[in-house]
């Protein structure tokens, strides 16, 4: 537990201090926050920092395609009720990013920390979790992720035997058999808008039925397990049947599941479902994320969208039409290069919405809204599609590199 005597030995404090003064460097020269070069400098010099800087702290790690900011965001102020919080909360969550945080605060009891799906099971191995949360399984980066079958594989194998409280979702087939080897399982019903990677079992390839929120497969009767936390409307049912209204500064019915997923986690930390949600309350925006910002005399909504899954949750949250939507889309190598996903897209929900087209690979965006019936513009740049878009708040959609470049434009 933290306040035990200092874990750290010499050639961990050399490389917790090499990666603090190479990430101020990097911050120095504008290149961002240095998190991930100076976590990558303190593991080169002690390749078992992360363990030692873990050993001292109660531990929970998020993993999912979708949602795992956010949902680290609202474990993290859940578990300030019970104690002090190291978490990478700004989304560095490879070794190195999560190194960084961690090096970042000696006093914190309990490490919240946001994992890429394809690194779940080493850093798992390394810090040796409390809990593990995961959300969500679905397509994403088309060009050099794991097809999601394997990356399911891929935790089930990691999490096997693990002395972790796995908290998963009941209602993702694909998370449900991964989380299935851990010994200790809590089963969130957080449901799941986006199914389209789910439609064969993925413990023998038969087809998965899906009667009403239900689903099993045929052949082999592998199913949904039942819950003992559920997202009910704008309620947190618990164990014990009680329903807690959720309270939330962001929208969607998203991020109520991913509150629901917060709460059980927090309980498992002694922290009861009333105090964990009325904390999470003080969550207004996750790295720019829902953000509203003023900008050439107009009010923008800033909104993430990575892949399918999430440009669907999206959708459900936007104001209806005739409010304009601008959408941008780029292909750099922190999005994946491949955008054929955006066919996996059900556009048509955004009938009645002027949409103003903008990022790298706008034609490709383009082209996909003209094969979808919708009435659109490709504008140059923000600053034209904000001048071009009719009266009122303008909902802004982009994926990730095109967010970031949103952020800087408009100064957020």
């Amino acid at each position: 537990m933290a306040g035990n005597s200092d874990p750290l030995t010499p050639r961990a404090k050399l490389a917790v201090t090499a990666g603090k003064a190479v990430a101020a460097a990097s911050r120095a020269a504008g290149r961002g926050s240095g998190s991930v070069i100076g976590g990558r400098v303190a593991l080169k010099l002690d390749p078992d920092l992360l363990a030692r800087l873990a050993q001292n702290l109660d531990v929970v790690l998020v993993s999912a395609t979708n949602g795992k900011t956010t949902t680290t965001r609202l474990i993290a102020e859940a578990l300030r009720a019970a104690g002090p919080v190291v978490s990478n909360a700004l989304g560095a969550n490879m070794p190195a990013g999560i190194t960084s945080a961690l090096a970042g605060n000696s006093d914190a009891k309990f490490g919240v920390i946001e994992v890429d799906e394809k690194y779940l099971a080493g850093v798992a191995r390394d810090t040796d979790p409390k809990c593990i949360a995961l959300l969500n399984l679905s397509r994403d980066q088309l060009d050099r992720a794991a097809e999601t079958r394997m990356l399911a594989e891929n935790w089930r194998e990691g999490l096997a035997g693990s002395k972790a409280v796995v908290v998963a979702n009941a209602d993702d087939p694909l998370v449900v058999w991964a989380a299935s080897s851990s010994p200790n399982v809590i089963w969130v019903a957080a449901g799941q808008m986006w199914k389209d990677d789910a439609w064969s079992c993925p413990s023998c390839g038969g087809v998965m039925q899906r009667p009403g929120d239900d689903w099993f497969c045929g052949e082999c009767g592998f199913r949904r397990p039942t819950p003992s936390w559920a997202l009910s409307g704008d309620h947190v049912l618990d164990p014990h049947g009680s329903a807690w209204p959720i309270h939330l500064q962001l929208p969607g019915r998203a991020n109520k599941a991913n509150a629901t997923s917060s709460a059980a986690v927090a309980a498992v930390f002694g922290v009861p479902p009333q105090v964990a949600l009325e904390r999470m309350y003080q969550v207004q925006a996750v790295a720019g994320r829902y953000d509203v910002v003023q900008f050439m005399q107009r009010d923008l909504r800033l909104l993430l969208a990575k892949n399918p899954a999430g440009w669907l949750e999206t959708f459900s949250l936007i104001d209806p039409p005739p409010t304009p939507v601008i959408l941008s889309v780029n292909a750099r190598s922190a999005d994946g290069t491949d955008t054929s996903w955006l066919w996996d897209v059900d556009y048509t929900r955004l009938t009645g919405h002027p949409i103003f087209v903008i990022g790298d690979r706008k034609l490709d965006l383009a082209v996909r809204l003209e094969v979808a019936n919708q009435h659109f513009q490709v504008c140059d740049n923000l600053d034209q599609a904000v001048q071009t878009a009719p009266p009122g708040r303008i909902e802004v959609i982009a994926n990730y590199t095109a967010f970031q470049d949103l952020r800087r434009r408009v100064g957020n």
